[in-house]
């Protein structure tokens, strides 16, 4: 495991402590576990902007209509 070093504003640090404590966790715990649930929410953010900006590309609506044609044929046969 790698080490880092940061700063955070005290009233975070406060918090940070007082959840700590209450949990009965470290607190390099808890801001691994918070880091990996905000980095995961960002990835999904982005993949919603790619939906949303293929959603407006006509080529990719009419490349999506016609794979779904294709399938319909195939679960027809």
């Amino acid at each position: 495991m790698a080490t880092f070093t940061s700063t955070l504003p005290k009233s975070l640090l406060e918090l940070l402590n007082e959840k700590a404590k209450s949990l009965g966790l470290p607190k390099n715990k808890i801001i691994e576990k918070a880091l990996y649930i905000y980095l995961e929410q960002l990835n999904k953010a982005e993949y919603k902007r790619s939906y949303k900006k293929m959603a407006a590309d006509a080529d990719i609506l009419s490349i999506a209509e016609e794979g779904m044609e294709d399938y319909l044929t195939q679960l027809d046969k």
